[in-house]
C-alpha cells in the first residue's frame, strides 16, 4: 500500500488508554492456516512512547495483545535502503526474532524498493538504479538469499502487489515479461536453495484483473496467490469476491489467501493528515463505520476464505497504524481509523475475529 497525505482536521490526540477439499460427504469448517496481521509500522510506534491497553484496559505491548486474541502470522514489509529505519534489514531481523519467540509465524513482504511498492510504483532500489539486467536478477537473487538465510521467515511475498511487474522498467510485466518472470525466477531459486519450508507467494491487488496476471506467471514455482481485498477500491460484492478465489485457486492449482484487507471503526480522525476512508459511500451497507462494524466484516473474510476449498486465510493491513505522529501531524496515519487500536489507544472488538 502506498498513501498520499494532505491536511485535514485536528482532533485532540489521546495518549492514554480510557487446505484442500476433503474426503468426508459433510463439510467440515476448517481454521484458516493464515490469521494474519501487518503491523510494519510497530518500530517507530514504539520510538513514540504511546501506551496501549489491551481489552481489559490494562497496558499492553501490541504483540502480546494480537498474540493472544489469535493472529498467528505477523507480516513486516522490508524495504533495501529507507531513508527512515522503520523496515530497513536490521529493524526487521531484530523484530523477527521477538516475534519468533513469541510462538508466532512471519510473513515478510520484500519490495524490492527503497520505498512503497504497489501496482503504481515499482520503483528500483537506488543502490540498484546502474545495473544492467543480469546484474539486477543476480542483486535479486542474493538479497532473496540474505532474507532467507537471516530472518528465515514461513512465508516470504516476492515483491508487493506487482500486477504490472516489478523494479520497473526491466521487469514491467506489459513491457517486459520475460524479463520480469526471470527475476522472479531468481527470487524463487535463492528461497528454494536456503529455505524448502518457507513458502512463496505471488501478491496481485484485487480479483479483477488477476487471472490475466496469473496466467502470465502459470509456469512459475510458487505456492500461494496473495490477493489484495478493499471494498473501496475492489467492488462490494463480497459473494463475487469468494466466487473469484474460488476459480483462480482451482485455475492454477494453487492456494490461496487475501494478503490484504481492512475496515473502518468510525469515519472521524485523529490526526491532520486525510484518511483514505471517509464517507459512508466507501462501505459495504451492510458493515457501518463503528467498533462492531469492523469486526462483523472481519469475521465476514474470515468465514468467506474458509469456503474457498483451498482458502488458507487472510491478513489485515495498517492494524497497528495509529496516529503515533501526534495530532498535529501533517505526515501522520491515513489509516488510524482503520486500526485494531482506538483513538485513546485501547484495543478495539475486531480482534476477537482471530479467535472465533
Amino acid at each position: 500500500m502506498r498513501f498520499f497525505f494532505t491536511l485535514f482536521f485536528p482532533v485532540l490526540f489521546f495518549i492514554s488508554c480510557s487446505g484442500k477439499k476433503g474426503n468426508n460427504a459433510v463439510p467440515i469448517q476448517k481454521a484458516p492456516e493464515i490469521k494474519g496481521a501487518d503491523i510494519s509500522f510497530l518500530p517507530g510506534i514504539r520510538q513514540s512512547g504511546l501506551i496501549f491497553c489491551n481489552q481489559n484496559n490494562q497496558p499492553e505491548e501490541m504483540l502480546i495483545t494480537l498474540k493472544n486474541a489469535g493472529v498467528n502470522v505477523i507480516r513486516l514489509r522490508v524495504w533495501k535502503n529507507p531513508t527512515e529505519p522503520t523496515s530497513d534489514f536490521e529493524t526487521v531481523k531484530s523484530l523477527v526474532r521477538e516475534i519468533k519467540s513469541l510462538g508466532l509465524k512471519t510473513l515478510i513482504t520484500v519490495h524490492f524498493s527503497d520505498t512503497w511498492a504497489d501496482p503504481g510504483h515499482q520503483s528500483k532500489p537506488l543502490q540498484w538504479q546502474s545495473l544492467n539486467f543480469i546484474q539486477l536478477k543476480d542483486s535479486v537473487y542474493s538479497y532473496t538469499k540474505k532474507i532467507c538465510s537471516e530472518i528465515n521467515p514461513e512465508y516470504i511475498r516476492l515483491g508487493n502487489e506487482i500486477n504490472d511487474g516489478l523494479l520497473w522498467p526491466e521487469g514491467k510485466l506489459s513491457s517486459n515479461l520475460s524479463q520480469m518472470k526471470n527475476l522472479l525466477k531468481a527470487g524463487i531459486s535463492a528461497v528454494r536453495e536456503t529455505n524448502k519450508n518457507t513458502k512463496i507467494i505471488i501478491h496481485c491487488a484485487g480479483f479483477g484483473d488477476a487471472d490475466f496476471f496469473y496466467s502470465k506467471i502459470s509456469d512459475l514455482d510458487y505456492d500461494i496467490m496473495g490477493i489484495s481485498y478493499y471494498p473501496i477500491w475492489h467492488g462490494k460484492d463480497l459473494l463475487v469476491l469468494q466466487q473469484s478465489l474460488t476459480s483462480l485457486s482451482d485455475t492454477y492449482n494453487k492456494f490461496i489467501f487475501i494478503a490484504e484487507t481492512s475496515y473502518p471503526f468510525t469515519l472521524e480522525w485523529n490526526d491532520w493528515t486525510n484518511n483514505v476512508i471517509g464517507l459512508n459511500s466507501q462501505l459495504l451497507p451492510e458493515y457501518p463505520a463503528t467498533p462492531q462494524g469492523q469486526k462483523d466484516y472481519l469475521l465476514r473474510i474470515s468465514d468467506l476464505v474458509t469456503k474457498v476449498p483451498k482458502g488458507i486465510g487472510f491478513c489485515y493491513w495498517g492494524a497497528e497504524w495509529v496516529s503515533y505522529k501526534g495530532s498535529q501531524s501533517v505526515n501522520g496515519s491515513s489509516w488510524e481509523n482503520q486500526a485494531f487500536w482506538d483513538f485513546n489507544n485501547k484495543v478495539l472488538p475486531v480482534v476477537g475475529a482471530y479467535g472465533k
